[in-house]
């Protein structure tokens, strides 16, 4: 890694006194090692070469925007997710309490809010409007999927002489406000934008976990439990359960651990096969243990062998992500199929996960977790820090260049201790 690639652009000098009180500061110059090896770390330091870091998270003791001149715009962008809310409220009370922000609107429907073409009048936030609005699932802004043009979108900011933004989103979202940024940046106004990480499944590279994954983790746990129940509670009971994970299948392997009740695992990074005679073939393997235990439970994430379904044309959402063809029903259709042609009994359970795990509200420590980050990513943006991702490193919240963020997606690591424990747990 290039210590280069882990700069994050200012706005300029930060020259005011910051209005936060009882908070113990952070250097500017305060950073977090990449690399958690001292080992490599040492071989840093003996070849010269500066440390790749992430720049702390935190509250300045010198800040660029006077908060008595600011207005702040929040929006949330993508799927839903647990503990948008919980994001949304922390923001407006970091704002408005903390740093005695005046304006702070909520836009509607995301990007699509800042075009004026939609209609969409921004509404105001406050203590009372967001005051109980962590208990509920969703967004209270509402979100949407697709692009708007960041010419539009920065004239809007303009016009309503916003200097705050903050982008609530996974990737895509995050994209969105790189191109803001840019375009503020082109047309010379100073503009802080911060994106804020939602990505349900914990794909977002460069930071160790994003808002949501926790209660998602929890919520597929229940329903493995309840599969397990309605496995051992039929003759040759199969519960299959399919979650989250288009590209990464993070929620599956955390489940599966959680809930030492699943037998299967199946994630994107993990391919496999239905028949055949080799160790990746799932039917045969099934059949088999059908046979001595008349039970399985298989949990499944939605992007996992794709490579089974006949080429064709991609389908794509308004975001341009590839919509994935729906592995839970193939399995389901499949499994019935290779039992019925052996002429054994089989009794599938089948638990579809996606909505109802990304529409609750945020449990536990997630909710802190979202309090957390909303709180950073106003300290980032008060002291002028701009096109960066308020993230989590090794125990630290960081900022995250935009750029690297979006980089490329986490996947799990076939030889990591997580994959290798999710093995060691299931039986294939």
């Amino acid at each position: 890694m290039d210590s280069k690639e882990f700069f994050i652009p200012r706005l300029g000098e930060a020259q005011i006194a910051s209005p936060v009180q009882a908070m113990e500061f952070v250097p500017d110059d305060a950073t977090v090692a990449y690399d958690t090896s001292t080992a490599v770390l040492e071989e840093y330091v003996k070849n010269g070469q500066a440390i790749p870091a992430f720049e702390q998270a935190g509250p300045r003791k010198l800040i660029y925007h006077d908060p008595a001149w600011s207005k702040a715009a929040i929006l949330t962008a993508g799927g839903l997710c647990p503990g948008l809310n919980d994001v949304i409220k922390f923001l407006t009370l970091t704002l408005k309490n903390i740093y005695h922000v005046p304006l702070v609107y909520g836009i509607r429907y995301g990007y699509r809010g800042l075009n004026p073409a939609h209609g969409l009048a921004p509404i105001q936030l406050n203590e009372d409007n967001t005051d109980d609005i962590h208990q509920q699932g969703g967004t209270i802004l509402g979100s949407s999927r697709g692009e708007e043009s960041a010419e539009i979108m920065v004239e809007t900011l303009a016009r309503m002489n916003i200097n705050l933004v903050f982008c609530i989103g996974g990737d895509g979202t995050a994209r969105g406000a790189h191109d803001i940024a840019v375009e503020a940046e082109r047309r010379g106004l100073s503009i802080s934008v911060i994106s804020i990480p939602k990505t349900i499944d914990n794909d977002i590279a460069f930071i160790d976990k994003s808002f949501g994954f926790e209660t998602a983790v929890y919520m597929a746990g229940i329903f493995a439990a309840g599969a397990h129940n309605e496995a051992k509670g039929a003759y040759n009971g199969i519960g299959l359960v399919k979650v989250m994970g288009r590209d990464s299948g993070f929620i599956a392997a955390y489940a599966t651990l959680a809930q030492s009740y699943v037998n299967y695992c199946l994630v994107p990074e993990s391919k496999f096969v239905l028949d055949g005679d080799g160790p990746d073939a799932l039917l045969p393997h099934l059949y088999k243990r059908m046979l001595e235990k008349q039970h399985a439970v298989i949990m499944v994430a939605e992007g996992a062998g794709q490579e089974l379904f006949p080429q064709g044309e991609d389908v794509r959402d308004a975001s341009g992500n590839l919509i994935n063809k729906d592995i839970g029903l193939l399995l389901k259709d499949r499994i019935n199929q290779y039992f019925k042609e052996r002429d054994t009994e089989v009794n599938i359970k089948y638990f579809d996960l996606a909505y109802t795990i990304r529409s609750v509200a945020a449990h536990g420590a997630d909710a802190v977790f979202c309090a957390m980050l909303a709180q950073n990513a106003v300290h980032a943006a008060m002291a002028g820090r701009t096109d960066m991702v308020v993230g989590h490193w090794n125990g630290h919240f960081t900022h995250v260049p935009i750029a690297l963020a979006t980089r490329e997606r986490k996947k799990i690591q076939l030889n990591s201790p997580l994959w290798t424990s999710v093995k060691a747990s299931t039986c294939f």
